[in-house]
């Protein structure tokens, strides 16, 4: 099996752990790991990295993220989306230009609490184990990112009051999606709860192009999976690549530093490489050291067959 990324759908109802357990399955390789946990009601783009492509995975969760997602106002639930308990309904007397207007008030660099019902751990205890017993404790507010959102689309009553929206919304890492959709909502002085989510990108990796756990049991049993797995390097196909000399063919494949004489590069010199050894084997991510003009790693990549 082919070290690298592939770019899975997750579909409703399961969770993304269920979808690594589900496809060492369909490809019996264990060493598997997904890059940012989705909701079991959420559907959308889950890369999963395979073997040592498995090293990917902190990079990839850290990236830019896009979602769009449904939001029903006037209700607010425990779990901050329609699958949980109903805490409060609210009359809504906002219209589709106040949700617009305080839009700005959720951009950039801001303070977000959390939902009690995620993966969160306090005390050594997750989040929804302690809500699942009835507990509730004080959620501290954690700082995220949001880099746009956009208004999709509203239902309005007769009186242009808002019934439920869809937004896009762009976003860095552990921004929590339901949390914004409750914060939208009292905000505009009301209770809102998230109806629906589909991540639509993490990175490169977009929704058109996932293929769904059946899709992946066809490719597999026609022998096309590999076909559908992107290999490490071209990940990292912004960076430039070196490729050392024969004679030093073993510095790099044991994660040594290389000298600017022991390898054959372009010039002028970049930050980031991807490293080869003369035989055309990625070895990993070297990055260049200035100061001592040399080429250090930054991240090996040895493959994983198991």
């Amino acid at each position: 099996m082919v070290n690298g990324i592939i770019n899975v759908y997750k579909e409703a109802g399961f969770t993304s752990h269920d979808v690594i357990a589900k496809m060492r399955g369909i490809i019996g390789f264990r060493h598997i790991g997904h890059t940012g946990t989705l909701d079991p009601m959420a559907e959308g783009v889950l890369p999963v990295c395979i073997g040592s492509a498995t090293k990917v995975c902190d990079m990839l969760t850290d990236k830019v993220k896009e979602y769009e997602a449904e939001i029903l106002f006037g209700t607010a639930t425990d779990t901050e989306d329609i699958t949980g308990n109903v805490k409060k309904t609210l009359p809504v007397f906002a219209c589709k230009e106040d949700l617009i207007n305080v839009f700005p008030l959720f951009l950039g660099e801001i303070m977000q609490t959390p939902p009690m019902y995620s993966a969160i751990k306090l005390n050594g205890q997750k989040l929804y184990d302690l809500a699942r017993e009835g507990k509730e404790v004080a959620v501290a507010k954690r700082k995220v990112r949001i880099d746009d959102i956009r208004l999709l689309g509203v239902t309005c009553d007769e009186e242009g009051h808002l019934k439920d929206a869809k937004i896009k919304v762009v976003c860095g890492k552990g921004t929590y999606i339901r949390s914004l959709c409750r914060d939208l909502g009292e905000a505009l002085n009301t209770c809102a709860c998230m109806k629906s989510l589909y991540r639509t990108k993490t990175d490169r990796f977009e929704m058109k192009d996932a293929l769904r756990l059946s899709d992946l049991q066809e490719l597999k049993d026609k022998g096309e999976l590999e076909a559908h797995i992107l290999p490490i390097d071209q990940y990292f196909s912004d960076y430039e690549a070196f490729s050392t000399l024969p004679e030093f063919d073993h510095l790099v494949n044991n994660g040594n530093p290389i000298r600017k004489r022991e390898a054959v590069f372009e010039r002028p010199i970049k930050d980031f490489y991807r490293a080869y050894d003369s035989k055309g084997q990625f070895c990993g991510v070297y990055k260049f050291d200035r100061e001592h003009g040399k080429f250090r790693p930054d991240k090996m990549f040895l493959e994983v067959y198991s």
